[in-house]
């Protein structure tokens, strides 16, 4: 079995979820046998027929163009749209309607759920990462079930033996709130978490970059007047020091506006902390009733989710339950079994 995975050019850059997906399935599968490139445009011409199968990461107009010289070339793929909306399935139903319109109409303007939905229906099988995407696949944009299989994300095994003490040491502090990921973007809703953490009197994490958007502008005057803050910029996935975070903080925080369902905190909840999650996006599906979930929206709920969980002792029933369920080992064997049931098709 040869696969080919492609992605928008720039999940390099931001290196975040999908860059980690991608890298720790590649190396999951290719441990099981099988084949996995990487897609090089410069190449494509030469090998786009080269492989049994394209899996695509990312449904949105940056990988449009290659699904549509895909299909116009009889190759199949398999999509993670990794995708997710608070808008009502009847209004995106009438956003396609328009945008479909404004297709005939206008030439090149469209909207991103036109792109989306032409991808995912040009595609063999649709893999949400969550069964709220899933929905809104099927009935936001009006792709058949039968195409519509959830494939759970997945999180290393090596966030299970993190030593708490290299971070302890390094940075001399303990039972510490953290949260890890890229901040600036609007998804991540880092304002609002940082302001959160500027009301409670207990020590805090920020492991990531922070932007120099508006937002994160705002962001680094709130974490520079706090008293509190500790702000590191990012380490790799494999490090060892964020592994060592992971083990050593008592509370990790991830209050986006949506998660599906949030890589870093899969690792987290692996190494043993416990977590204070958005409930949007599919999160409950990870997390069930082992997370305190909190509305992203309001501030003090934010404070009072990380206030309750604080105050809840360390256990290990999150820590067993992903390592049961969402381990890559298994999450491969799950992948490699819906490759195989689209190529005896």
């Amino acid at each position: 079995m040869k696969i080919c995975f492609a992605t928008y050019p720039g999940v390099t850059i931001t290196a975040g979820g999908p860059f980690v997906k991608i890298n720790d399935l590649k190396l999951s599968l290719e441990k099981k046998g099988v084949s996995v490139n990487l897609f090089n445009i410069w190449n494509a011409n030469r090998e786009i027929k080269e492989y049994d199968l394209f899996h695509i990461f990312g449904g949105n107009f940056a990988v449009y163009d290659l699904c549509r010289h895909l299909k116009v070339n009889n190759v199949k793929y398999v999509v993670n749209p990794i995708i997710f909306s608070r808008h009502s399935f009847g209004k995106i139903k009438l956003m396609l309607k328009t945008d479909k319109m404004l297709k005939k109409i206008v030439n090149g303007v469209r909207m991103d759920y036109g792109y989306t939905r032409e991808i995912c229906e040009w595609s063999s099988m649709v893999l949400p990462n969550t069964t709220d995407e899933a929905e809104l696949i099927k009935e936001g944009l009006s792709i058949n079930n039968d195409k519509v299989k959830v494939l759970y994300n997945g999180v290393s095994e090596r966030f299970l033996n993190g030593d708490a003490e290299l971070f302890k040491k390094k940075y001399n502090i303990d039972n510490f709130i953290l949260t890890v990921g890229h901040l600036g973007s609007s998804r991540k809703n880092g304002l609002n978490l940082v302001k959160a953490l500027t009301q409670i009197n207990h020590p805090s994490v920020i492991l990531g970059k922070i932007s120099d958007t508006d937002e994160g502008l705002r962001i680094k005057e709130e974490i520079k007047n706090s008293s509190n803050i500790i702000h590191i910029d990012g380490v790799p996935n494999d490090s060892e020091l964020l592994s060592s975070a992971y083990a050593a903080c008592n509370t990790f925080v991830l209050p986006s506006w949506y998660e599906t369902p949030g890589r870093a905190a899969l690792e987290a909840g692996l190494a043993g902390a416990k977590i204070v999650i958005t409930p949007y996006g599919g999160t409950k599906d990870y997390f069930k009733d082992m997370a305190e979930y909190v509305n992203p929206y309001s501030v003090d709920s934010i404070i009072e989710g990380i206030l309750r969980t604080l105050n809840k002792p360390k256990e290990k029933k999150l820590s067993d339950y992903l390592r049961e369920n969402y381990l890559w080992d298994k999450i491969a064997d799950d992948t490699i079994n819906i490759y195989k049931k689209v190529l005896s098709n």
